[in-house]
Order: structure tokens, then C-alpha cells, then sequence
């Protein structure tokens, strides 16, 4: 019966030793596949443990902790089942072992019989209340009775009547009383005309009536006289305005500097060889220099530049906010709710998505809870600590993706690497792949552009302008033609042409365009790219994760093979333009697992960066 409900409950550190596991001393057959190990990759390792659940093929897990003591618990079903007593076994699993654990012992062979007790009365417990609720809905409702609801419909009727009556009675009150009151001034005005110095002052040689001591009177003669001198004098004051102003030309239009471009060159990119035919161009490389990919970079943006300012130092928010010293006490829940609400805060303010930064506050108080503060530890410090490290590991690539490694490994297989640029419309994803062409350039790797975006108009046009800016072949087909096939004779044209690196450029779609999230998914599936690309803006918030989302759901419900293929990678564009706002980073590698690869960060070839986890982790800190 237990193989039939709950396949498995674990119990191991978070070292990763094994102490207790059901199928091992129940006799019970082994999972299939490995759930347990891709919960600890994808949530556990990621810091994604808020989730409520976690599915992998047909099992859900669900999970707790104890921090003190270092343990984790994991309880494994058929996903089918929704069983609805797993919560309660983990909790008192989690009491009764919490109780019996050594660090020093390995062997929890004694906790078999008391983890089927406990397994009996948790199911008890829920058949219990599932009883008790079936036996309140089958229980009949009161029965109404018939008397008084005839009384509170007649009271209804009548409030509302009385009411609609004093509305009616004050409305026309109101009217009769308006008529009154037009009728007593009716009469007035009828009997006005009798006393006619009442009623209109009349005017005599150009004065009012009542002469010039009258408080109320004024002369007009004097008033017209004083507005020709206004004028007049309005007059001088502008010729004398004209005299004095400084003939000066209007200033034209100033060029940007951006903060690493010290020379102030114009962006114009008309090329030359439009007005010379097909003359060869200068090659761009010995005009732009080597490609930001290769340099260190310390900052993640250019606001995190620290500004000495004179006076005293002002308190960070998390000092001035929590001053409160603990010292060896249990941290609960409620004692890290504060310190987490400030910082759900400023993590929204750096443009996090609210659904991550809540997740990620709860991951951080799933992680603290029932820890034991040092002597002298604020809270506020620990929760920030803790926060830190998190972003740290999210951050951080899974697994390593060195693109110039795998290059040199596809060329010695004869075959070119192939990268696929995906994303919604106007994110850049022609004016990135320019700049990651002329990056793979700068290590003398041979390049062919595939303009496989046949969906909008002039871009194969602007694919075609940067592949003769950069001097690469470009393989196109014009518009209205299947993108998929287009991208197969690319890779077959760069074969034959013994070219390193074909970049295919795709169509901008929105997440929700089925026919063309269809044509990407065959694009794909088809030509089974090395690497797919996804090019998001830096400056979305809360829709990248909707758009990341349903970018992997859509490739996956689309992919004609079992192991659909996701998207493996971010560039990450306009990176320049959002000041100390680097959320979006967070929200994307947070919802899609992917690294953030690529960093845009300008309007020309060489401004392309490479991420700085540990800066970027500062900012958001900040």
C-alpha cells in the first residue's frame, strides 16, 4: 500500500549524506529516473527551495528543512495521486527524527517502525477531514422561511418607495421652490425699470457715473493713455533686447560620448561602397579596435561608479532601518518577515520582477529559519548575507559555456557552430549578432551571417549592411520563404565554404504568436543549432518572465522530439541605458536556468560585454 501512495521519503544533510530512506528500508523498488537529484540541481543548489513543489517526469516532490540541525527532507509521489497528507508526514517526520539525530551517527535503522506510525496516523488525519468535509457540503441548508421574506420584500419595496417618494417630494420641492424664486425675480425685474439709477450705471464724456471720488468708478481716458505707454515702452525694451544680444549661431546637434569612447566619432554608418558599386570597403576592425569581450570590466553599469562625497557617511538602508543586536537566539519567521519586506523592496526598485523577489525572500527565510544567531549579529546583516550568497549561485553559470572552445571542437569535427538569435520584436537581435560576428572576427574565426528573418520588411537589408561593414559572406533568400529552410542551406553553403561560425538571424515575435513561435520551433528542431540565443531587453521587468517562460514552453509543446530544445543562453541588450536598474538580469537567469552570456552595451561593433556576476550582485544590493 505504501508503494502505491508515496513512493519515497528521503532524509539527508545538506552535504548530501543519505541518513534514511523509505525505499531502502521498506524494500520498496527504486525510482525511475533521477527526481531526487534534478529537485537538488534545479531548486535546492539554485536556491529555488520557495517553490511549492517540484515535478520531474511523473513524480511531484515536495520538501522541508532543518536548518539548525542541517537536514533536509523529501517525499516523492505519482503526480497523478495529489495526495493531501504530505505536508502533515514531513512535519512530523521532521519533529520525531529532529529528536533521535546524532551528527555522529549514519545508521537510522530504528526510525523505520516510528516513520510508519507516523505514516498511518498522517493518513488517518486526512481521511478524517476529508470525511468531515464531504459531510458538511452533503449536509442540507436551512430552510427559509416563507413569512418573513415577504415582509422584507414589502419593507424593501416600501423603503424604497418612501425613499423614491422623499427623493420625488425634495425634487420637487426644489423645483417649486426655483419657479418661486424665478417668479419673485421676474416680478423685480418688472418693477426694476421704474428705478432706472439702479440698474445700469451709465457713462458721460467718457466717465462712469458717480464721479471720481466713487471708490468704484475709474477713469477710461487715462487707461487708454496708460496702455500707449506700456507699448511704447515695450517697444524700446525689445530694440534695446536686439542691440544687446550676441550674434550667435544656432549650435548644432551635439554627438554622444559614451564613457569608454573618448574620440567623438560621428555615427554615421553610410557605407561608401553604396556611391562606388561594389568597391571594397576599409575593413571595419582597423576602425573600431579589439571588442569589450576581452576586456576585465569591474562595474556592471556605468552608475555603479562610487561618488566621494564631503560629510559625514550616510547609514546603508539596512543599518539605519534594523539596529537590533540578537545574541544566540532561534531565528523564526517573524523575525526575519521585517528585514525581508525591506529588502522584496529594494530588489523591486532595481527593476526584479515582484513574483522573483518574493520567491527569493522566501527561499532566503526557508534557508534562516531556526538558525542560531551569533553574539552581536544583527539580523538585518544576516538576511543580507544570505540574500548575497543566493544571488550569487543563481547568478553563476550551471554549467560553462566557453563559445570559442566549442567553436575550435566543431571545426576539428569539420563541421561550422551554429548560433540561433531568438526574441521578441526590436530587442536588437540583428545588431547584437553584428556584434558577437565581429567579436568571433577579433579570434580570427571565419564568419557567415544566415538572414533568415523573411517575416520584416528591410531586414534582410540591414543583415546585409552589417555583414559589408564587417567584410563576412552572407547567405540570404529575400522574404516570404520558409526561415528553416533557409537556415539549412546556410549551414550547408558554410560547410562547402569551410566557414567556422554560421549566426542565424531570426524574426522578432511576440511570445504569444503561435504561427510563428511554430516557425521558430521547426527552425530549430531541424537544424539542431549549437547554441540558441535569447535577446532580451534590459529595461523589462515583470514580462520577462513571461516572455522567457513561454519562449521554452511553446519550444517544448512544439518540438517534434522528446527532448525538446530550450533556449541555452541570454544576451542581454541595452544595458547601457538603464542606469542602476540590472533586475532583468535577475528575473531571466532566475526563471529560465539560462547564463547571461552576452552584455550589449553601445550602438557599435565592439560594445559587447562579458556579465560581472559579483558587481551586478552589488548593485542589487545597493
Amino acid at each position: 500500500m505504501f508503494a502505491a501512495m508515496l513512493e519515497e521519503l528521503l532524509i539527508f544533510t545538506r552535504g548530501g549524506l543519505i541518513l534514511w530512506s523509505s525505499c531502502r528500508a521498506l524494500g520498496a523498488a527504486a525510482l525511475k529516473g533521477s527526481p531526487i537529484d534534478a529537485l537538488i540541481r534545479s531548486c535546492l543548489l539554485e536556491d529555488r527551495s520557495a517553490d511549492a513543489s517540484f515535478s520531474q517526469d511523473n513524480y511531484a516532490l515536495k520538501w522541508t528543512f532543518h536548518n539548525e540541525l542541517g537536514l533536509v527532507f523529501v517525499a516523492v509521489y505519482q503526480k497523478i495521486l495529489h495526495l493531501l497528507y504530505v505536508d502533515d508526514l514531513l512535519a512530523a517526520v521532521r519533529k520525531d527524527f529532529s529528536q533521535i539525530y546524532d551528527p555522529k551517527c549514519t545508521n537510522y535503522d530504528d526510525f523505520t517502525d516510528i516513520f510508519r506510525q507516523l505514516h498511518l496516523e498522517a493518513q488517518a488525519r486526512a481521511e478524517d477531514m476529508n470525511k468531515s468535509k464531504q459531510a458538511i457540503s452533503s449536509r442540507p441548508l436551512p430552510a427559509v422561511s416563507h413569512k418573513t421574506a415577504p415582509k422584507a420584500r414589502g419593507a424593501g419595496t416600501r423603503a424604497t418607495t418612501k425613499g423614491g417618494a422623499s427623493r420625488k417630494d425634495d425634487s420637487d420641492g426644489e423645483s417649486s421652490g426655483k419657479d418661486h424664486h424665478a417668479l419673485a425675480n421676474g416680478s423685480h425685474e418688472n418693477a426694476a425699470p421704474k428705478d432706472s439709477s439702479h440698474t445700469r450705471p451709465a457713462v458721460v464724456k467718457g466717465k462712469e457715473n458717480g464721479g471720481p471720488k466713487d471708490n468704484g468708478a475709474f477713469d477710461v481716458t487715462k487707461l487708454q493713455r496708460l496702455r500707449k505707454n506700456d507699448r511704447k515702452n515695450t517697444g524700446a525694451d525689445n530694440a534695446t533686447k536686439q542691440l544687446t544680444k550676441p550674434d550667435t549661431k544656432k549650435k548644432g546637434k551635439q554627438d554622444r560620448v559614451w564613457d569608454d569612447k573618448p574620440s567623438n566619432k560621428k555615427l554615421d554608418f553610410t557605407d561608401p561602397a553604396d556611391e562606388r558599386g561594389d568597391e571594397v570597403t576599409e575593413h571595419v576592425a582597423l576602425n573600431q579596435g579589439d571588442s569589450m569581450m576581452d576586456k576585465d570590466e569591474n562595474l556592471s553599469s556605468d552608475s555603479e561608479e562610487e561618488v566621494v562625497e564631503d560629510g559625514p557617511k550616510k547609514k546603508g538602508w539596512f543599518s539605519s532601518m534594523f539596529q537590533s543586536i540578537a545574541g544566540n537566539s532561534v531565528l523564526e519567521k517573524s523575525d526575519l518577515q521585517p528585514a525581508l519586506k525591506a529588502l522584496k523592496d529594494r530588489l523591486m526598485t532595481k527593476n526584479v520582477a515582484e513574483e522573483i523577489a518574493e520567491k527569493l525572500c522566501e527561499s532566503v527565510a526557508a534557508s534562516l529559519e531556526g538558525k542560531k544567531l551569533g553574539s552581536f549579529t544583527r539580523i538585518s546583516s544576516t538576511v543580507q548575507t544570505a540574500m548575497e550568497e543566493a544571488l550569487l549561485r543563481i547568478l553563476t553559470p550551471r554549467r560553462s559555456i566557453d563559445i570559442l572552445r566549442d567553436v575550435h571542437a566543431a571545426k576539428e569535427r569539420g563541421k561550422p557552430y551554429v548560433i540561433v538569435f531568438v526574441g521578441v520584436n526590436g530587442v536588437g537581435k540583428s545588431t547584437n549578432l553584428a556584434k558577437v560576428a565581429y567579436w568571433l572576427l577579433q579570434h580570427n574565426l571565419s564568419v557567415t551571417l544566415a538572414a533568415c528573418d523573411t517575416f520584416r520588411s528591410g531586414a534582410v537589408e540591414q543583415l546585409r549592411t552589417h555583414a559589408r561593414r564587417l567584410q563576412i559572406p552572407i547567405f540570404e533568400k529575400g522574404y516570404e520563404k520558409d526561415p528553416a529552410v533557409v537556415a539549412r542551406e546556410a549551414i550547408q553553403e558554410a560547410s562547402r565554404n569551410k566557414s567556422n561560425v554560421v549566426l542565424v538571424d531570426t524574426a522578432g515575435r511576440m511570445q504569444d504568436n503561435e504561427p510563428l513561435m511554430r516557425a521558430l520551433s521547426k527552425l530549430i528542431n531541424l537544424n539542431s543549432p549549437d547554441l540558441v540565443l535569447f535577446v532580451g531587453e534590459a529595461l523589462v521587468g515583470n514580462d520577462a518572465i513571461d516572455q522567457l517562460t513561454k519562449f521554452n514552453q511553446k519550444l517544448a509543446d512544439l518540438s517534434a522530439v522528446p527532448t525538446a530544445r530550450l533556449i541555452d543562453g541570454i544576451l542581454l541588450a541595452k544595458f547601457d541605458t538603464i542606469d542602476d536598474k540590472v533586475g532583468a538580469a535577475l528575473s531571466m537567469v532566475y526563471i529560465s536556468g539560462a547564463p547571461v552570456m552576452f552584455v550589449g552595451c553601445g550602438q557599435s561593433h565592439t560594445d559587447l560585454k562579458k556579465l560581472n556576476v559579483k558587481s551586478i550582485v552589488k548593485t542589487l544590493l545597493k
